[in-house]
């Protein structure tokens, strides 16, 4: 979804996307009722329906195998059964049927189909218009009413109160032509850098808003995460951005790896599958022992505190010089620990 994107803009195209736990999770809950009332359905056309591959099926049913009620015996566990290409399921009464929504998670999803529809030239405004009346409707509330006083406790992604005054500030610079002075977290870095930015657009990319826009201190086409827009100012400025100004292509996702980025591997820990989640990345794979994250950055020192500050939870393995520039700064770390304990 994007708002404001001029002629530089392009169209996003279909794409896989690196999938959170808290995706596959919510996955896992629908398709178990959705299976269970279509007994024997081809792997290939559950794939097609839930949009995702067949071995993602595959993978997701060996998941369910091993699931069961806590506490439960092996005989509790969900029986699942594909070997044929076609899939049964059994032994999943708990949660045959399909999740409801309990009144809070209603209101949150209402507020957030709310500030959809105060977008200009949304499209699909019939769908959205039409799913919002039957969600009220099915809420049992005064919809006015009910969501004004829900919007002042409800935090949505999408609706979060802290984030609307900076989205209506930028759709008011987009739609001015102004140019805006935002003041920017870069949490890489830790760091609140100040600049001037000639709008282009906003953009939703993987569940979140980004403004895309020409950076004056950059000198360049930048993308920034709305959430992390600390503070905005409209300036009196024209903001047309220049005609070197060129709109990315943000089929691959938000993310796109600098010229000069080193890709470094690095292996993770179960108790650090988070890092895949927060931390830029161009690969991401899940085995037994963890995952591998393949983490493109040109900033060496910041990478070397990550993996630092992860313990034993991460191990840099290629490039070499990059596993040894960690090892080093580690051993040196430790060195002046063992130092200060012969001091004391």
């Amino acid at each position: 979804m994007t708002i404001g994107e001029g002629p530089a803009g392009r169209s996003t195209s279909a794409r896989s996307r690196q999938e959170s736990a808290s995706d596959r999770l919510a996955r896992l809950l629908t398709m178990v009722p959705w299976l269970l009332n279509r007994p024997g359905i081809a792997i290939e056309d559950a794939a097609a329906q839930l949009q995702v591959s067949p071995e993602q099926v595959e993978s997701d049913l060996e998941l369910l195998f091993l699931c069961g009620m806590p506490g439960g015996m092996p005989d509790d566990l969900i029986e699942a059964d594909w070997h044929d290409g076609r899939i049964y399921l059994g032994n999943a009464d708990t949660i045959a049927r399909p999740l409801r929504l309990g009144r809070e998670e209603a209101l949150a999803l209402i507020v957030a189909l709310r500030t959809l529809a105060q977008i200009p030239g949304l499209a699909e405004r019939d769908a959205l218009d039409r799913t919002l009346a039957k969600l009220e409707e099915a809420a049992s509330m005064d919809a006015a009413a009910s969501v004004d006083a829900a919007r002042h406790r409800i935090r949505v992604q999408i609706g979060a109160e802290e984030q609307q005054d900076t989205m209506d500030r930028l759709r008011e610079a987009l739609a001015r032509r102004r140019r805006v002075h935002v003041r920017y977290l870069v949490a890489a870095r830790d760091e609140s850098t100040e600049r001037d930015v000639d709008p282009m657009r906003l953009t939703s990319v993987d569940g979140r808003w980004y403004l895309e826009g020409w950076c004056h201190r950059s000198e360049a086409v930048r993308l920034f995460r709305v959430d992390r827009v600390e503070s905005v100012e409209i300036l009196d400025v024209d903001g047309t951005p220049p005609v070197q100004a060129q709109g990315r292509d943000l089929g691959s996702g938000a993310f796109q790896a600098g010229a000069n980025d080193v890709v470094v591997t690095m292996e993770l820990s179960p108790s650090a599958a988070w890092v895949a989640e927060w931390c830029p990345h161009v690969g991401h794979v899940v085995h037994d022992q963890g995952s591998t994250l393949l983490v493109p950055t040109s900033d060496m020192g910041w990478l070397r505190r990550l993996v630092w500050q992860l313990g034993g939870q991460a191990q840099v393995t290629a490039p070499q010089w990059v596993a040894d520039q960690v090892l080093a700064g580690a051993e040196e770390a430790l060195a002046g620990y063992r130092e200060q304990i012969d001091i004391h």
